[in-house]
């Protein structure tokens, strides 16, 4: 089986831009290496989200448990421990979604629930996150 992966998050800032020039929302996966329900995630949820060219957000992810080198929302330096402490995830998988200055577009998705709706759950925060951006242009 193919292991799915996500771009990881280095630069959130440049990131969001990115995705907010195109309409969309930044779509961060926040996770633990030691998390099963993660990889779920990513490899039937996000992974595929990630490789569709028609995607409608751009999809990144940040482990809440590595002291990886990170730009925030505000072009400064931190790791993503740090970044995740900031915004109190704790648990993982969380899937937030992100506006062009780091803002929340829709509710986050905490944990693993209803695996038959998880990907309903993605898709409806995703098109309330895409009108939230149109709605400010």
């Amino acid at each position: 089986m193919e292991q799915a992966t996500l771009v990881a998050a280095g630069d959130l800032a440049a990131d969001a831009r990115l995705a907010a020039g195109k309409g969309a929302p930044l779509v961060v996966l926040y996770s633990r290496d030691d998390c099963s329900w993660c990889a779920k995630v990513r490899r039937e949820y996000l992974g595929p989200m990630a490789r569709d060219p028609k995607a409608q957000a751009l999809l990144r992810e940040l482990h809440i448990d590595r002291d990886t080198p990170l730009i925030d929302f505000a072009g400064r330096r931190t790791t993503s421990a740090d970044f995740a402490r900031r915004l109190q995830v704790r648990l993982a998988p969380t899937v937030m979604f992100h506006g062009p200055d780091g803002e929340s577009l829709a509710e986050a998705i905490v944990g693993f629930r209803l695996a038959d709706f998880y990907g309903a759950y993605l898709e409806r925060a995703i098109d309330e996150s895409r009108a939230r951006l149109k709605a400010r242009q």
